[in-house]
């Protein structure tokens, strides 16, 4: 339910504003707009404004539109004929039509100021021992070092080396490298771009072998997931787990690493409570983390506060560094999504990257379960790639209406209606297409394994 919620959530917000953004627009410019509607299909739900406006609810949700009064809809009365969108200027309807996407991409960078300034608590770029034979290990990388430049940036949380390390891969750029230890010494590394031919799914953090690391917690149960496989097989909050068959278990690293090399494997817990020593059968469930088949149970460890303050810091600035960070955060984002998508069309990178609403609706359960600051950073990187989608130069999107009215205000004259309805087809099967694979996609991440 709560997946459900915050995904429905997610599309209302994000529906509303797009569409908003259109209406303030063409009100701005003089078009009388019929109807504001959140959803497709038949409407369920509706009110009409003062100015004539039909403010409706539909069946479908996945998406919404404003209908304006048009002559190429439906006829229109002599007296208003200067409110109807085909009689505008294309300045006029170009305005209109990108006013949906900058909508999405305006409320992107104000979530984002909000987050800067109320403070992002953040893990550290601290990287646990790189595995033998990664770029990481061979570079001389090791556990413990905390990351202090990508190249020119400087990374301040695990997230910000997540998004530099991805950046720079898939440009195919090198990366430059500099640690810092816990003694205070400085290192230098080179490290190639990760090739991920041979894994298209998995980070290229992941690629390179460079990995978080872990709290020294101890291995105690502290929360379960509702109907996990953990609640399920009768593990308890305060458990402590001492052996994985037979196998010493020192902490909740050595736990969770067990466990995640066991998908579908029956394991037996040694488990201590209330000063008993009991042992427990268990079957970690079998799910896909970036193309690798993992094992997991649904249990979290039971967190020192101080243990935990100490790996992690909060990422603030004031009113002004915060919206410039926010608006180059945006930008960035914008650009970045532009390239994978050109590089998916050419074939640089795997369209397994491509996601659709199962995936988006999985984000959002997740990040609204992990927290308030959790789930605005997934609104505003949503917001941000349908902004950006709506943008392409694809008939039946934004972009396409925009390609249309920028070539007729440089020309003087309206593509000719058989090119527009031509273009409304090959757009149609475009996003047919696109809605198939993202959804092919979706379904094997779900049941591969």
């Amino acid at each position: 339910m709560t997946t459900l919620f915050a995904f429905l959530f997610t599309l209302a917000i994000l529906i509303v504003i797009h569409e908003f953004g259109h209406y303030l627009v063409a009100r701005w410019a003089g078009v009388r707009v019929q109807r504001f509607s959140v959803g497709f299909g038949k409407v369920i739900a509706s009110r009409i404004d003062r100015h004539g406006t039909e403010w409706a609810l539909s069946a479908f949700p996945l998406g919404g539109y404003v209908k304006m009064l048009d002559e190429r809809e439906a006829p229109v009365a002599e007296p208003d004929l200067p409110y109807a969108f085909n009689r505008k200027s294309p300045a006029r309807r170009i305005a209109i039509v990108v006013a949906g996407p900058l909508a999405n991409l305006l409320l992107a960078v104000l979530l984002f100021w909000g987050l800067y300034m109320s403070g992002v608590p953040a893990m550290k770029p601290v990287i646990d021992e790189p595995k033998a034979g990664t770029p990481a290990a061979l570079a001389g990388m090791h556990a413990g070092e905390t990351i202090v430049k990508v190249n020119d940036d400087k990374p301040e949380s695990w997230q910000d080396l997540y998004w530099l390390v991805t950046k720079h891969s898939v440009r195919g750029e090198n990366l430059s490298i500099e640690t810092q230890d816990d003694r205070g010494h400085y290192a230098y590394h080179r490290l190639a771009a990760p090739a991920q031919e041979a894994a298209p799914e998995a980070s290229p953090l992941k690629l390179l072998g460079l990995t978080h690391m872990p709290p020294p917690l101890p291995a105690v149960v502290g929360q379960l997931t509702t109907n996990g496989v953990a609640l399920r097989a009768g593990l308890k909050p305060g458990d402590r787990v001492h052996a994985v068959d037979a196998q010493g278990v020192h902490g909740w690293a050595e736990l969770v690493a067990l466990i995640r090399a066991a998908p579908g494997r029956k394991l037996t817990l040694s488990v201590e409570r209330a000063g008993t020593l009991i042992e427990i059968p268990v079957t970690p469930a079998r799910e896909q983390e970036e193309g690798e088949t993992i094992g997991r149970i649904g249990a979290a460890p039971r967190i020192d506060p101080e243990v935990m303050a100490s790996m992690q810091t909060v990422v603030r600035y004031g009113p002004w560094a915060a919206m410039t960070h926010a608006v180059a955060r945006t930008w960035e984002l914008s650009v970045f999504s532009v390239e994978m998508m050109g590089r998916m069309i050419i074939g640089q990178v795997s369209v397994k990257n491509l996601s659709g609403p199962i995936t988006i609706a999985e984000y959002a359960g997740q990040s609204a379960q992990s927290g308030a600051d959790s789930f605005v950073a997934f609104l505003a990187l949503i917001s941000i790639s349908l902004g950006v989608l709506n943008l392409m130069p694809v008939p039946l999107l934004d972009g396409g209406h925009l390609l249309y009215y920028s070539l007729e205000m440089l020309t003087g004259h309206a593509v000719p209606e058989r090119i527009q309805e031509t273009g409304q087809k090959v757009g149609m099967v475009l996003l047919a297409l696109l809605m198939f694979l993202a959804l092919y996609n979706d379904l094997q991440r779900l049941f591969a394994g």
